[in-house]
């Protein structure tokens, strides 16, 4: 039994519910990653599947995995094509004016010996978009419905800090870490649309640590 539940099963495609704090790819300090979980993923398929996108390491919820060399191919091209529909929540630390928008923001690397590598927003970099809409607000924190049209590094959560003003609730890079256990991001659905077969279509529920800062599922504000 696999560890991650999972949260759509095919032939040649698995969404798992990663959890935060697992990083998808093996740390250069070292350390557990998704990868020492493939195996555990076969699910009786003779091989482990293959990791085709990321999430940050304190990004949970719905991560696509392709089950054969194949559909690995395909996703791949999927992703480039813009085929496959994300869907975040985040809770940003402080109260937003406007219920929605759209943040476009080209996007660069950058890195200094002090602070390390970070993306900011540079007219000269990757195009980068982001939708947005408010969803609720909880004890002066908003949640945030996200809908990248990109997949740029740390996109939603530089976009958050540049586009809307304020960071992510607990993001050690753009905000302040001390202000929650983690960056306060959940992948909360993902879709992706095929040619001769129904779509990968997968949802994730609300995180506990959400729930505890007084957010439930589909924007409401918890009960407990």
């Amino acid at each position: 039994m696999s560890r991650f539940p999972i949260l759509f099963e095919d032939g040649e495609a698995l969404v798992i519910d990663k959890p935060a704090g697992m990083p998808v790819d093996r740390p250069k300090r070292g350390g557990t990653s998704l990868e020492d979980y493939l195996e555990d993923l076969k699910l009786n398929f003779h091989r482990p599947p293959w990791i085709v996108h990321r999430l940050d390491q304190d990004t949970s919820g719905c991560l696509l995995l392709a089950r054969n060399p194949k559909a690995v191919k395909r996703f791949a091209q999927a992703f480039q094509n813009r085929l496959v529909e994300k869907r975040y929540v985040g809770i940003v630390a402080g109260k937003i004016e406007q219920e929605s928008g759209t943040i476009d923001l080209a996007l660069n690397k950058v890195s200094t010996k002090e602070e390390g590598w970070r993306m900011v927003a540079d007219e000269a970099g990757k195009p980068s978009v982001t939708h947005w809409q408010k969803l609720t607000e909880v004890d002066g924190n908003t949640l945030v419905e996200f809908r990248p049209e990109t997949g740029r590094t740390h996109q939603i959560r530089i976009h958050a800090l540049a586009g809307l003003g304020i960071p992510l609730l607990g993001d050690p890079v753009y905000g302040d870490r001390n202000t929650a256990p983690r960056t306060m991001l959940h992948g909360s659905s993902i879709t992706m649309t095929r040619e001769g077969k129904p779509p990968v279509s997968a949802t994730s529920p609300m995180p506990e640590d959400f729930r505890a800062l007084g957010f439930a599922d589909e924007g409401g504000a918890s009960d407990g």
